[in-house]
């Protein structure tokens, strides 16, 4: 377990407000992580941080929107000038303005969420990285879907956008590789957060995703949380490029024809 520590270790968290983002904030400081963690909305962050510090943890809370590039430098910028690195970078900040056929989408649904849920992505990076390579390595980390692996029901344009993060992380993970920079991707299933409450609270979308998944149930953040600490940490050194499924099986169910 002693390799699962993230003692000494700085992890920049973005979309940490709640869900998955606030539940690998509270992790990573449980394994002795400094963290910042960032959203949109302040008051919101704050309220994470002030949770991490309760339990005698170190946070910073940074409002920062990562549809805007000025917003994610002062972001990184806050995080050196409070703890001088960053050696763990989590992209979890994402949006969904469309829900529906593809073609039922417009060119402003198509416009935001490929800036927030891919260029958002590419300028956390852009930022990170060259802080990483000077300090001999890294970690990032970015969360994308099962919907960027297989064709979602209403779904689709946010499908597409996580679909570009699984092509930049491996993109990253083999041009980074011999800086030490370890880049992997975290694709969850339906997990209990309000982002994906219209699926699992309408009980004919919520009992037909249950009665095809193995585990019979949807994930919680915590179950995406562990993974992302054992890839945060020094047990994950020789993996990059990689994309992990949480969805309890749901994957591997058959198709009933």
């Amino acid at each position: 377990m002693s390799d699962l520590t993230l003692e000494g270790k700085v992890a920049l968290i973005t979309g940490a407000s709640r869900g998955i983002g606030k539940a690998i904030a509270l992790r990573f400081a449980q394994a002795g992580a400094r963290v910042v963690v960032s959203s949109r909305k302040l008051d919101s962050v704050q309220a994470v941080a002030a949770e991490i510090e309760a339990a005698g943890g170190q946070a910073l809370a940074v409002q920062a929107h990562v549809g805007q590039p000025d917003d994610v430098a002062v972001l990184v910028a806050r995080a050196l000038e409070a703890y001088a690195r960053i050696d763990i970078t989590i992209n979890n900040a994402a949006t969904n303005p469309h829900f529906g056929p593809l073609l039922t989408a417009d060119e402003g649904q198509w416009d935001k969420i490929m800036d927030t849920n891919a260029k958002g992505v590419f300028r956390v990076c852009k930022a990170v990285v060259p802080h990483m390579e000077a300090q001999g390595g890294g970690k990032i980390i970015n969360l994308v879907s099962t919907a960027g692996l297989r064709p979602p029901p209403g779904m689709g344009l946010y499908g597409i956008s996580k679909a570009a993060v699984i092509a930049l992380t491996q993109q990253l993970a083999m041009e980074l590789g011999q800086a030490n920079i370890q880049v992997n991707a975290i694709a969850p299933g339906v997990i209990k957060t309000r982002f994906s409450q219209l699926l699992w609270q309408t009980p004919d979308i919520a009992g037909s995703i249950l009665s095809r998944t193995p585990l019979g149930r949807f994930g919680d953040p915590d179950d995406v949380a562990g993974l992302a600490l054992f890839l945060a940490s020094s047990a994950s050194d020789f993996i990059t490029g990689a994309v992990f499924v949480v969805d309890g099986g749901l994957n591997v169910a058959p198709v009933m024809g």
